[in-house]
């Protein structure tokens, strides 16, 4: 098994209880409010037309450059999942390291050589590079003049935007059109705190895109999927309140957790990730209080913590770190 935050059944198989608070991920926990749907999509297969109105939709919230060519899929882990796919394997992948595992164990699985690497500029020369951008789960950054001056040391370059709603001046989107080896990869229910619609999108030239869409299907996303992300996409009211919103929590989680001794080594905001006295001991008490976090096997003393959303959520994290036995 890949390891992952998320796994919320793990916990509770461990610990046990049901009212639990999942911060092991960085899905916002103050969600778009869905709107009421109509009954067609249940009843009837998306149109190609739908599709391409949220497509739409998602170019013009994230100001895509005109010419780039957009698909919408099962959140971005189904277009990490076909990457690999899209160029010859057996050849030199490199992946920027540590970060969200999925993409190197995917390409690892389609017969790709990969090279962990800690910078951008380590990965000079390799057939296929992947950068996610900001990086989950330290929250270090690149500008998007960096991804374009990388793409052209590189044969193919997936730059992976899942948190970049809170980091809009990073987006390679509206520079996209510059660069024709380049694949953007965006998230819809994380920031927007919808995961279960399982909504995301690559962004690349036509030929590129056109080649996913064939490996995805001719319905990749359903109707509901298409009916929700076309409205929430076009709120931009809603995002620009709620960037506002995440700010201010990020401060208040980083208060809270200077006050339990632990340090913020970095993050988005919508995961922070500390620096513990021991990572695993950590959860294990946030646990006993039925709070889930994240730990990495690579590190005895990072833990990354999603943000609470409603004010209740905030009241018995405080509690759980009141009680934090002394190191």
């Amino acid at each position: 098994m890949r390891d992952h935050g998320g796994n919320l059944d793990a916990a509770i198989a461990r610990y046990g209880g049901s009212d639990w608070i999942d911060l092991s991920t960085g899905i916002n926990r103050r969600p778009y409010p869905v709107p009421a749907l109509p009954q067609t999509v249940w009843h009837g297969l998306p149109t190609a037309q739908a599709q391409t109105a949220l497509v739409r939709a998602a170019a013009q919230a994230w100001g895509a450059a005109p010419e780039t060519a957009g698909l919408a899929l099962g959140g971005a882990q189904a277009a990490i999942q076909l990457v690999p796919y899209l160029l010859p394997r057996g050849g030199q992948a490199c992946v920027l390291a540590p970060s969200y595992n999925e993409h190197g164990a995917c390409l690892r699985a389609a017969g790709w050589q990969v090279h962990d690497t800690p910078l951008p500029a380590d990965m000079a020369g390799a057939d296929l590079a992947v950068v996610v951008n900001p990086n989950n789960p330290d929250g270090r950054h690149w500008a998007a003049q960096d991804m374009l001056d990388l793409a052209q040391t590189v044969g193919l370059l997936i730059v992976d935007e899942s948190f970049g709603d809170v980091t809009p001046e990073l987006s390679l989107l509206p520079h996209s059109g510059a660069a024709q080896n380049v694949i953007v990869l965006r998230s819809f229910g994380k920031f927007y705190g919808l995961a279960g619609l399982r909504l995301g999108f690559a962004f690349g030239s036509r030929a590129m895109i056109g080649r996913l869409a064939k490996m995805a299907g001719p319905w990749p996303v359903s109707g509901a999927a298409i009916s929700i992300g076309c409205h929430a996409l076009a709120d931009g009211a809603w995002a620009d309140a709620m960037r506002g919103q995440l700010r201010q929590d990020a401060a208040r989680a980083d208060a809270i957790m200077a006050g339990a001794g632990w340090g913020c080594l970095g993050g988005t905001d919508l995961f922070r990730l500390y620096d513990t006295p021991d990572a695993q001991t950590a959860q294990d008490h946030l646990a006993r209080h039925q709070i889930w976090s994240r730990v990495f096997p690579y590190s005895r003393h990072w833990l990354r913590l999603g943000l609470p959303g409603p004010e209740h959520e905030w009241h018995r994290l405080e509690q759980a770190l009141g009680d934090l036995p002394s190191t």
